[in-house]
C-alpha cells in the first residue's frame, strides 16, 4: 500500500512502537529525531567506555514488549538477550536488608527473615492482586479519547478499583503492618514519579506485577530495546532520520499537513505522531497554536531525578546488580520531593550495578554504576549548577555508609552527571519531570491527554504523557494504542495480537 505518509516526531519507545507497528502495516512512515541515536530516555548514554542507560533500567511486564513485537511480526528475543533477574533488587532500611524475588515461596521465605510473620500478608496480597490486575489491565489496553469510552464493560469491572480515595499505602495497611515492610510494595509508585501516599490505590498492581512475572535486565543495557524496534522499523520499510530536530508541526485547519524541520525542510504527511514530552511539545511545536509554558505549568507533574553515571577501574561482585537504599525517614524524604521546594539530604538512593550480569557495559575488569536519586523537579528554581557537586557527594557519602562499596570514590574514572535541569535543557523534558503529568485521578483515562489529541483530526500523541500513562510498558502500550486509532482512522485492516491474556 505505501501510500499513507505517517511523520512520527521523536524515536523514544513510544515513536519506535508506533513506527514499527504502521511499517508493517503498510504505512509509508518516517520517523524524525533531533538526536544522533534512537530512545529518547530510554537511549544508551556513553560516558568514555562505558555504556549506560539514560533512563529506564529494568524491564518489567514483558508480555507487552511480546506483543508489541509481535504486531510487528516479530519477537524481541530474535533482536536482544533477554535476562530474567533473580533476586530482583535488594531493599535496605539502615540495617535491615531484603532480596526480592518474583519466586512465591522463596520470596515469602525472605520476608519471613527480615519481617518475622509477614509472609501471610503477602500471600493475601498476591492472591487479591491476580484478581485486581485482571479487572483493571483492559482499561489500560483502550483508548479514552471518547467520553463514551466510560460506558465500557471492562471500566466497569475496573470501577471498584479505580474510583477510590485510597492511595497504594492505604491499600497496603490492609497486607503489613511494618512500615517498611510496605515500601516494599509501595516504592513502585516512583517508577510514575509519585508519592505512594498520594498515588492512587489501582498502581498498587505495580508491586504485584513485579514480584508475580519479574522484571528483566537486557545486555549491553536497555537501549537495546530501542534498538531492536529501529531496526525492525526499518526492515518493514520504515525511514529513520537521526539529527533531525523539528521546528514546528504544520496545520491546515483541524489537520497536520506537514513537519517542518529546523534545517527548513517540510516533511507532508497525512498523519503525525509526536512522541516528543508532552508539555515541550505543546508548549514549542504547535505553530501558533501553543500553550503558554505559564499555563501548561499549572498541570500536576512527577518529581524529577538526580543521576550519577560512574565508570569504576573495579568491579563489585558482591554488590546487588539492583539496590534501593530507603531514606531514614521515607515519608518526610517523599513530602519534601512532592512539595517541589526542599531536596533533601536524607535522600533515597537506587543503584544499578549490572557489570555483574551484564560483560557487554564496561571494559573487561572494570563496571559502570548506575545511580538514581528522586528529588523536586524544577518548578521552583533550585539552582543545581551550584549544589551539584555537594549534592553528589552526599550521595557518595550515603553509598559508602550503606553498601560494601566502602572505597567507592577510589575507583571512579568516569563520571557524567544530569541534574532535574540538565533533563530540562538538554533533553527537553519540561520542567525537569522525568515521569511526565503525574498519575493523579484527575489527570487518567479520559483527563490526561488523548492518544488522538483533542481538537485535532489526524494528530496522535504516544509517551507517557498520554494514555495509558509512563513506564516503559504503558508506553509501548500508548504506542499500540495510537497505531490502532490511526489505522481505524484510514481504514488499514490489521489483527490485534493479544498474549496477556495467558498471563492474567
Amino acid at each position: 500500500m505505501k501510500s499513507k505518509r505517517v511523520v512520527i516526531v521523536g524515536a523514544g519507545p513510544g515513536g519506535l512502537t508506533a513506527g514499527m507497528i504502521l511499517a508493517s502495516r503498510g504505512l509509508d512512515v518516517t520517523i524524525v529525531e533531533k538526536q544522533d541515536r534512537v530512545g529518547g530516555r530510554n537511549a544508551e548514554l556513553k560516558v568514555g567506555d562505558f555504556s549506560f542507560d539514560t533512563g529506564p533500567t529494568f524491564l518489567h511486564q514483558k508480555f507487552t514488549l511480546d506483543e508489541v513485537f509481535a504486531e510487528a511480526g516479530r519477537k524481541p528475543e530474535d533482536y536482544m538477550e533477554l535476562v530474567q533477574l533473580d533476586p530482583m533488587t535488594r531493599l535496605t532500611w539502615g540495617d535491615v536488608s531484603m532480596e526480592t524475588t518474583c519466586d512465591l515461596e522463596k520470596m515469602a521465605s525472605n520476608m519471613e527473615a527480615a519481617f518475622p510473620g509477614s509472609s501471610e500478608g503477602y500471600r493475601r496480597f498476591m492472591d487479591d492482586h491476580a484478581s485486581k490486575l485482571k479487572a483493571i489491565f483492559p482499561c489500560l489496553q483502550r483508548p479514552y479519547h471518547k467520553l463514551g469510552s466510560f460506558l465500557s464493560s471492562s471500566l466497569v469491572k475496573a470501577v471498584p478499583y479505580v474510583a477510590t480515595a485510597k492511595s497504594v499505602v492505604d491499600v497496603l495497611e490492609d497486607y503489613f503492618p511494618d512500615d517498611r515492610l510496605k515500601l516494599a510494595f509501595t516504592f513502585q509508585a516512583k517508577y510514575l514519579g509519585m508519592s505512594p501516599w498520594k498515588c492512587p490505590a489501582l498502581f498498587s498492581i505495580l508491586s504485584y506485577l513485579e514480584y508475580r512475572y519479574g522484571i528483566y535486565h537486557v545486555q549491553g543495557g536497555l537501549c537495546k530495546i530501542s534498538d531492536g524496534m529501529a531496526e525492525v522499523f526499518k526492515e518493514h520499510g520504515g525511514t529513520l532520520r537521526l539529527n533531525c530536530p523539528v521546528k514546528e508541526l504544520r496545520f491546515d485547519g483541524s489537520r497536520v499537513s506537514g513537519v517542518l524541520l529546523e534545517d527548513g525542510e517540510l516533511l507532508e504527511c497525512d498523519d503525525a505522531i509526536v512522541n516528543a514530552d508532552y508539555a515541550h511539545a505543546m508548549s514549542n511545536m504547535m505553530n501558533g497554536r501553543s500553550q503558554p509554558a505559564a499555563q501548561l505549568g499549572k498541570k500536576k507533574y512527577s518529581c524529577s531525578t538526580f543521576m550519577l553515571y560512574l565508570g569504576l577501574d573495579k568491579i563489585y561482585e558482591d554488590e546487588a546488580h539492583h539496590h534501593i537504599i530507603f531514606a531514614d525517614d521515607y515519608h518526610q524524604n517523599v513530602a519534601d520531593i512532592q512539595g517541589e521546594r526542599v531536596v533533601s539530604d536524607d535522600m533515597s538512593v537506587y543503584i544499578r550495578n549490572s557489570s555483574i550480569t551484564d560483560p557487554l557495559v564496561a571494559p573487561e575488569g572494570q563496571s559502570g554504576l548506575y545511580i538514581l536519586v528522586p528529588t523536586i523537579n524544577c518548578r521552583h528554581g533550585h539552582d543545581w549548577e551550584e549544589t551539584k557537586q555537594i549534592y553528589r557527594d552526599k550521595v557518595l557519602d550515603r553509598i559508602e555508609a550503606r553498601t560494601g562499596m566502602k572505597d567507592l570514590r577510589e575507583h571512579i574514572i568516569e563520571e557524567r552527571i544530569i541534574t532535574p535541569d540538565g533533563w530540562r535543557d538538554q533533553l527537553d523534558v519540561f520542567m525537569g519531570a522525568t515521569f511526565n503529568l503525574a498519575h493523579t485521578l484527575d489527570q487518567m483515562l479520559y483527563l490526561r491527554p488523548h492518544n488522538r489529541m483533542k481538537g485535532y483530526e489526524n494528530l496522535y500523541l504516544v509517551g507517557g504523557g498520554t494514555h495509558p500513562g509512563s513506564g516503559l510498558p504503558t508506553i509501548y502500550e500508548s504506542g499500540r494504542i495510537s497505531s490502532n486509532l490511526l489505522c481505524d482512522s484510514r481504514r488499514v485492516a490489521y489483527d490485534r495480537v493479544d498474549l496477556a491474556s495467558e498471563y492474567l
